[in-house]
């Protein structure tokens, strides 16, 4: 019983400690590797931090209730990457064009709305079809990704609105607006997952369906809505960051996928579902924007970040294994 309280325990606290590693050696290093002359642990470094890890950040908190679930959303990049182009370009739409700077909550809406309605169709194709939902998708992601394409071609959806700009960039209590907004859909999730039945729900179903199915949970409807949250989470983000940007590329947002499922497995959700946690997520987005972060302060290259995020992973899922398998064992004990 110790040794599993053990395991629980280490299973949970390991990124937090990953990340401690993380500040110290970064901070070391930068001492003698930085070209820069400001710290790594400078205060105005580390908020900007927590903003870089906005948009990856929010999609991740959707990314684990699928994952809960025995589910993933390969789709989730290409969903970004569309709603930024409604958010944007729904502004310049001449029925908007009376409303003045009444056409910012109009956008926002929109562009949340298709996140949602994307999300229901993945879910209602897993639910209606019984399809894997890797299959399923995986060929949205393609499909989603051919319309950002069909609308402008290979050309910018531009669009700055000042207001907007001004809002994305304010910053309360110290924190900046995409942080906060991370903060919000961290807080909400977690809320989800661990007060409601539907997060109770999300548990028993990844850790057995059947069993689930048995006791009378409505799993088809319970998935769909989950892809919901994932595509509002997915639209929220792209609505939070290019609200300051102004300006989008059809590109934007691939490869989002694989970062959002690094982090979450990173911060202890396992890939075959059942077990998970909001907050491990939350240290596992931060766990990779610092890593980029530091290895960038130190002068590596993009290839050398991925190289070491893709190894670490692997340690990770090796570890999560073991452990795994160390559980069983002691059952059967």
């Amino acid at each position: 019983m110790e040794t599993g309280k053990y395991s629980k325990y280490l299973k949970s606290g390991a990124i937090w400690g990953f990340i401690v590693l993380e500040l110290i050696f970064f901070t070391i290093a930068g001492e003698f590797l930085s070209l820069s002359d400001k710290a790594f642990m400078d205060a105005d470094n580390m908020l900007l931090l927590f903003k870089q890890s906005a948009p990856i950040g929010i999609i991740a908190m959707g990314m684990t209730i699928i994952m809960v679930n025995g589910n993933i959303d390969l789709s989730v990049g290409a969903i970004y990457a569309i709603c930024a182009i409604v958010l944007l370009d729904s502004m310049t739409w001449p029925m908007f064009a009376t409303l003045g700077d009444g056409v910012i909550p109009v956008a926002w809406a929109l562009a949340l709305l298709v996140g949602v309605l994307l999300g229901a169709l993945n879910g209602l194709i897993v639910w209606k079809t019984g399809v894997d939902a890797f299959i399923v998708t995986l060929g949205s992601m393609l499909g989603y990704r051919g319309l950002v394409f069909m609308y402008n071609g290979e050309q910018p959806t531009s669009h700055l609105n000042w207001t907007l700009v001004d809002f994305a960039e304010a910053q309360f209590l110290g924190l900046h607006t995409p942080t906060w907004f991370l903060l919000i859909a961290t807080t909400a999730i977690w809320f989800l997952m661990n007060r409601t039945v539907h997060g109770r729900n999300a548990y028993a179903i990844g850790n057995n369906r059947e069993a689930a199915v048995n006791a009378g949970i409505r799993v088809g409807p319970h998935i769909m809505i989950n892809f919901m949250i994932i595509g509002f989470l997915s639209a929220l983000s792209a609505v939070v960051f290019y609200s300051e940007s102004g300006s989008v590329n059809p590109n934007d947002g691939e490869l989002y996928e694989l970062w959002v499922i690094t982090a979450v497995v990173l911060g202890g959700t396992k890939l075959t579902g059942g077990a998970g946690s909001i907050v491990g997520t939350f240290g596992g987005v931060l766990a990779i924007q610092l890593l980029r972060k530091g290895l960038s302060h130190i002068g590596a290259d993009t290839s050398t970040v991925n190289l070491v995020i893709g190894l670490i992973l692997i340690a990770v899922l090796f570890l999560d294994r073991q452990l795994n398998i160390k559980g069983k064992e002691e059952l059967k004990v």
